[in-house]
């Protein structure tokens, strides 16, 4: 079953899309695999603390790009190939760099400085 113990609601985006980015990004990772099973939405809306249409509305938008299958009444289950977690990785990583190259773009920062940013912040991890 997938956890969402390291879920944390805080960016200022909508609970269903930081729902979504969550899935994915544990996907990617390989944190959340093919055939995982989800909570169901009632349990994860308690969890969470929101309310269950927030988490249907997350859970048919994960439907209709084919990453859970999920049945009336029965459980919701992870359907994830090779060829969508490359997708998934592509376009998360994507929107992040696009966002930051756009800040960086914005502060006057040059490709030279921004590459030299993230070398030095690379390797403090």
């Amino acid at each position: 079953m997938i956890t969402f113990n390291t879920f944390k609601a805080t960016d200022g985006s909508p609970i269903y899309f930081q729902i979504l980015r969550y899935i994915k990004r544990g996907a990617v990772a390989g944190t959340i695999r093919d055939g995982d099973e989800l909570p169901s939405r009632r349990e994860l809306s308690a969890l969470l603390g929101i309310n269950p249409n927030t988490v249907q509305k997350a859970f048919h938008m994960l439907e209709e790009e084919g990453l859970i299958e999920s049945q009336t009444g029965t459980k919701s289950y992870m359907t994830l190939s090779e060829s969508k977690i490359a997708q998934l990785r592509e376009d998360l990583l994507g929107d992040e760099i696009r966002g930051i190259t756009v800040a960086l773009r914005q502060m006057g920062v040059s490709r030279e400085e921004a590459l030299r940013m993230i070398d030095r912040y690379w390797e403090e991890e």
